[in-house]
């Protein structure tokens, strides 16, 4: 590992036995990858900082809860990370990696056995899964953010907090959004990408 990565992992601040549940994910990720393509093979051997560490920031800009929805999962970004870190940090929290693909949620409950962590994943559609009332969503390129947040209002609790990941064209996303949106927005800068940003997302209702 670079010491960039060294720093970023050790500003994880988990345990021993956290860092080797990502350890061993990562190993999983290594190994199903090239079979299933759960992330761009252009980024697979930078997939502490890329996707890791990636994920763990938006672990960290989470409020409390005791119900986390990540959707469109694919490996587990963010979501399963979350769960990984959570398993620590808030053990009582319950995680759902939400997924239409059979293949990739058959991956994600591999990890899950693995790592022996309060999640579950679901092979749906997130527009055709009942809703789930949760207090955190997280999301990763998975749509634009107008359809993000029609999604957010039919699985969030009216107090919830939506944590969706987004890259360059962030600030356009936002303003088109705001056409058919009314919400309150906090953007975190990314630590791994410099363009990028977390929308750190409350108080969603339509115009």
């Amino acid at each position: 590992m670079s010491s960039e990565v060294i720093q970023l992992i050790e500003g994880l601040n988990v345990s021993r036995e956290t860092f080797d549940n990502l350890e061993s994910y990562n190993a999983e990720l290594q190994r199903w990858n090239p079979s299933i393509n759960l992330v761009a093979r252009s980024t697979i051997r930078e997939s502490w900082t890329r996707h890791i560490i990636d994920s763990a920031q938006v672990f960290a800009a989470a409020p409390s809860s005791s119900t986390w929805l990540d959707i469109g999962s694919g490996g587990g970004f963010p979501g399963m990370v979350a769960a990984i870190i959570g398993k620590e940090m808030c053990p009582k929290t319950r995680f759902t990696l939400m997924d239409s693909d059979q293949r990739k949620c058959t991956f994600l409950r591999s990890v899950i056995r693995k790592t022996d962590v309060n999640a579950n994943a679901e092979c749906v559609r997130v527009e055709q899964a009942e809703p789930h009332d949760v207090d955190v969503i997280s999301s990763r390129a998975l749509a634009d953010l107008s359809t993000l947040l029609g999604f957010c209002e039919r699985h969030l609790k009216a107090n919830g907090t939506a944590l969706l990941q987004k890259g360059a064209s962030w600030e356009n996303e936002v303003l088109q959004a705001e056409i058919d949106w009314k919400f309150s927005v906090e953007p975190l800068k990314s630590i791994t990408a410099p363009k990028a940003v977390l929308l750190k997302i409350r108080d969603i209702a339509r115009v």
